[in-house]
């Protein structure tokens, strides 16, 4: 991918989400780009990641649905008021909501496609609905209801 994330896009005191976050060395660091009207991202597990030998543990596939879906909230809100992403105000969005289901096991050292559609903007609540591949195979999936970040959490 030649264009920029959605999360390349975010200020500085934006990224340091453990999801998605660019100065979160610890973290995933997953980024999120259009693929026509699909968002995807690209995640390979760590060896650390496991739930049992030779498998991810779920709790990552949650964490990647999650953070996928609210940058895909952030860039589906910037394209419904015709704005390029980054443009100001910044639209932040937080997880309201998150419901995962796991559909089969998924292999460690295989690289991961996190894909998401857009169910539904309305206001500042936006629904995404994800999926998590492994070799072609949908081994889990999720919806985000995500919402634009409170006042109280910007930073001055």
């Amino acid at each position: 991918m030649t264009e920029k994330a959605f999360q390349d896009h975010y200020e500085k005191t934006f990224q340091h989400c453990y999801g998605c976050g660019s100065l979160n060395p610890h973290g995933h660091q997953i980024k999120s780009h259009w693929d026509g009207e699909e968002s995807v991202a690209k995640f390979l597990p760590k060896e650390y990641h496991i739930a049992v030998p030779g498998f991810v543990y779920g709790g990552l596939l949650a964490s990647l649905i999650d953070c996928h879906g609210t940058g895909t909230a952030a860039a589906a809100s910037y394209r419904a008021e015709n704005r390029e992403m980054g443009t100001q105000p910044p639209l932040r969005f937080v997880t309201a909501s998150l419901k995962v289901d796991y559909l089969a096991p998924t292999p460690l050292g295989t690289e991961l496609e996190i894909r998401g559609k857009v169910l539904e903007i309305k206001g500042k609540k936006v629904v995404v609905e994800a999926r998590v591949l492994a070799d072609g195979k949908v081994c889990a999936k999720g919806n985000v209801v995500a919402v634009r970040m409170p006042d109280s959490m910007l930073l001055e």
